[in-house]
């Protein structure tokens, strides 16, 4: 074994900032995510936005990306990218999907399943002319997941259509949000002695909730 796995597998963090119990969580696991998700932008925590998105494709295999949490409600979970990437194309062969956000210094992780959809292409418009103008270009400019011979491509690219849409570039067809609805939720406080507390909130068939606590 190297002196790094060696380091690795000695590495130890006890959790004690918080704890999670039924009594002090909300009934509705939106609620409870949105009070977490304020508590982390908050504590300021590094992108506090930033969650994993695992996607499985025809081939059986998963994988998984970061992307950012742009917007959620009753009807789920947004974030923007583009659909010939290859999280695009294995979310238009199997529309399930898995979320998780981690934030280290709160000690907390919450996960998230459920299907996901394309939304409307107005919600798409209205975030995408709302994004800073290079970020715009950008979505034009980036062929995601495909081999390209060097950056000079995107470089190329971005002046290009930098050049022919000048100030006011449209929405990619390639380019859009997609929306999760979740169907289960499991939100994890880190406790001492590895005694962590886990809860999970999936559907009860009748619009409401089963929360239960899951051994860490």
């Amino acid at each position: 074994m190297s002196k790094t796995s060696e380091e690795i597998a000695s590495l130890r963090k006890s959790y004690e900032r918080a704890e999670l119990s039924e009594e002090a969580s909300l009934a509705d696991p939106l609620r409870q995510f949105g009070q977490w998700l304020d508590e982390a932008i908050a504590a300021q925590v590094p992108e506090p936005n930033a969650m994993t998105l695992a996607t499985v494709g025809s081939n059986l295999r998963p994988s998984t990306r970061i992307v950012l949490i742009k917007g959620f409600d009753e009807r789920g979970i947004v974030w923007f990218t583009n659909y010939d990437s290859r999280k695009g194309r294995e979310l238009a062969g199997n529309p399930f999907a898995a979320l998780q956000f981690h934030w280290v210094e709160l000690e907390r992780t919450v996960r998230i399943e459920g299907t996901v959809e394309k939304v409307s292409a107005e919600e798409s418009d209205a975030y995408f002319h709302s994004r800073p103008l290079d970020s715009r270009i950008g979505a034009w400019a980036s062929p995601q997941s495909e081999v390209i011979s060097g950056r000079s491509v995107l470089v190329a690219n971005a002046a290009k259509y930098g050049a022919q849409f000048m100030l006011n570039p449209p929405r990619p067809p390639h380019w859009g949000g997609y929306r999760l609805k979740a169907d289960e939720w499991q939100f994890w406080q880190g406790r001492k002695s590895r005694l962590h507390d886990r809860l999970r909130y999936r559907e009860n068939g009748s619009g409401g909730w089963i929360r239960e606590r899951l051994a860490p």
